[in-house]
């Protein structure tokens, strides 16, 4: 692939990049544990994500569609849109390169994810989950700056960057004398995290877990065409997972890779963060535990080498003291 093709905005992201995505995390984060969990009877490997700087796998992605911009994209900035951790993945990468950012966050994200996301240096552009489009905020900011926009999923590089986990998850594993997943369980909202695993752990089984009355992707598969949540009003504490509607560059590598989808209640996910915070001793937000909720609910059937995703802790004191009681 030539240099001209791997900075196309329309190209397909592919196992390749997720390789070089990870030549390019390496350089600079931490290698996240992967923690080992018995659950009935079986060890489950939980890839523990939110010990990243920002606390969730989104600096991943960021990282290497940040580091790609010519200078003259640099000069203009970046837009991103994003509930939080995204957000703060790319406030970050911004912050190390020296390259302004704006964000355009719900209203209603939680306060823990805003300062966060302002003290990194980016301007923060809020918006209405209910009434107004992240997505066409975006592109007005856009028009006025030139800048470049990071999606938060729908795109080839944070595709590939959030798939550098699943790099780190085959190495550990075979550290281990374990071989590659036969299954990952991997937690849901854009599909971004989920295309990038599927990428990078091509003969794993994919199941994705969404927050239910936010189970847009699991219909679209049902489906086959991209369909929209059915009531973004819906309430839930996975804040993280409030993705209205999933992008082509996501659906056509799920469509190929996920075998089973599946929704999780508060009350599960919930039970999932009390566990993680007991047996693990780590916070994990609603949306970061839904994985593990899935598999501790029974609705999905472990296999000999299971891993799944605890994919973000940013999480304020009395939301979670609240979750776990």
């Amino acid at each position: 692939m030539t240099g001209q093709e791997l900075l196309s905005p329309n190209r397909q992201p592919s196992r390749d990049g997720v390789l070089r995505a990870m030549s390019k995390v390496t350089e600079i984060l931490p290698q996240t544990p992967l923690l080992p969990l018995e659950v009935d009877g079986t060890t489950i490997w939980c890839k523990a994500e939110m010990l990243q700087p920002i606390g969730a796998f989104k600096i991943r992605g960021a990282w290497h569609r940040l580091t790609d911009m010519t200078k003259v994209q640099r000069t203009k900035g970046v837009v991103g849109v994003s509930s939080g951790n995204h957000a703060q993945g790319v406030a970050w990468a911004a912050n190390r390169l020296g390259i302004s950012a704006t964000i355009v966050m719900p209203s209603n994200a939680p306060q823990i994810k805003l300062q966060a996301t302002r003290a990194l240096g980016a301007k923060v552009v809020l918006y209405d989950r209910a009434t107004e489009s992240r997505d066409l905020i975006a592109a007005r900011l856009i028009d006025e700056s030139g800048g470049t926009l990071v999606h938060a999923f729908g795109d080839p590089w944070v595709i590939e960057g959030q798939g550098t986990a699943g790099i780190e998850i085959n190495e550990q594993l075979k550290e281990r004398g374990l071989g590659d997943p036969d299954q990952i369980v991997a937690c849901c909202g854009g599909g971004g995290l989920s295309a990038g695993l599927s990428l990078a752990c091509p003969d794993a089984e994919i199941i994705i877990v969404e927050p239910e009355g936010w189970d847009d992707i699991i219909r679209s598969l049902d489906a086959g065409k991209i369909l929209s949540v059915q009531d973004v009003t819906h309430p839930t504490m996975c804040d993280a997972l409030q993705t209205p509607q999933t992008y082509p560059i996501n659906f056509e590598i799920l469509q190929k890779r996920v075998s089973k989808g599946v929704t999780v209640s508060t009350q599960e996910v919930a039970a999932a963060m009390r566990l993680a915070f007991e047996k693990l001793h780590v916070v994990v937000e609603p949306g970061g535990a839904v994985a593990l909720a899935a598999v501790l609910a029974g609705k999905v059937d472990v296999k000999p080498v299971t891993a799944i995703t605890l994919s973000g802790g940013n999480v304020d004191r009395d939301t979670f003291v609240k979750m776990i009681a």
